[in-house]
């Protein structure tokens, strides 16, 4: 699927690629509309009944991405709630040798993420990955998410890179559209963004089952 020798930048998305989605999932899913329950005294089928249509209509868009724009709405600190289940914020297998091996090939391993500022101090914090990254880059900094057609000049600017020579890997079929569009070269999807869930239709793209499928060669092979 890869050929390193032509690759010199490689940007990771965080939620369902570097980690498991299950934490995601079970937080948005089950434990929001719980919460929103006990504090309005209705059933959580009424809560999650009210929540995913509110939900739906502004996914792909930077306010489905932000715990400020979700605790107005829904008056929940959800920042604090996150904290609540943060035991199930999990690092996919063999993740940490991949970050190492691009980095030790000489190649920039660069994190950029949709998740919320205060959602990736957290997993950051967790995780201990940052220190296997080169950057980390958050689009709520450019006011858009990666999905926008402009977001990828917006990185640009701040994370130059050569498109021919860059690979992608995110689990969100929209953002590596939206990359092949800017001309990003070598793309790949994520079979299984959630380890609790069936295994992702990724459609046109080719995708991994673990990193460790891909581990990076040394420069100039």
């Amino acid at each position: 699927m890869i050929d390193w020798s032509r690759i010199d930048t490689v940007l990771l998305d965080m939620d369902g690629t570097l980690l498991d989605l299950n934490f995601d999932t079970y937080f948005w899913v089950e434990y929001v509309p719980k919460c929103f329950a006990e504090k309005n005294g209705i059933s959580i089928k009424q809560a999650k009944a009210e929540l995913y249509p509110r939900m739906h209509a502004v996914e792909g868009t930077m306010d489905w991405y932000c715990i400020d724009y979700w605790g107005r709405e829904l008056d929940l600190d959800i920042a604090l709630l996150k904290q609540e289940v943060d035991h199930l914020i999990a690092v996919h297998p063999h993740v940490t040798p991949f970050l190492d091996g691009v980095r030790g090939s000489g190649r920039r391993a660069v994190l950029v993420t949709n998740a919320h500022m205060k959602s990736l101090e957290l997993k950051m914090e967790k995780t201990r990955l940052a220190g296997h990254l080169d950057h980390l880059v958050c689009s709520h900094d450019f006011g858009m998410p990666k999905e926008h057609p402009q977001f990828w000049d917006q990185l640009q600017s701040r994370e130059s890179f050569d498109p021919a020579r860059t690979l992608l890997i995110d689990d969100s079929l929209p953002v590596l559209r939206s990359a092949r569009e800017y001309g990003i070269d070598w793309l790949l999807a994520v079979h299984k963004p959630d380890t609790r869930r069936p295994a992702k239709d990724v459609e046109e793209f080719d995708a991994i089952e673990s990193f460790r499928d891909i581990m990076p060669d040394t420069v100039g092979t």
